[in-house]
């Protein structure tokens, strides 16, 4: 069996994610979602979907949110 790293769950159908090079090994999505999705950096919530990201690395749920910390360029495209 496998642990999860974010709740340490120790499961016998935990699954890994491999991603930038590193493997992380988790119980559920729900988990999966807690340890790796981005921020938003304006209304702080998790991004499940594709959102946006500025040329240095900030993510935004969606549009407005990148607009209202003056990322004007960025628009959805849903």
């Amino acid at each position: 069996m496998a642990e999860c790293e974010t709740c340490g769950n120790d499961y016998r159908m935990a699954f890994e994610v491999r991603a930038a090079g590193q493997v992380h090994v988790f119980d559920s999505f729900e988990c999966a979602v807690q340890r790796m999705a981005p921020i938003c950096e304006n209304c702080g919530c998790r991004i499940m979907g594709h959102g946006l990201e500025t040329e240095d690395g900030n993510f935004y749920c969606c549009g407005h949110c990148a607009r209202a910390k003056g990322h004007s360029a960025l628009v959805d495209r849903v």
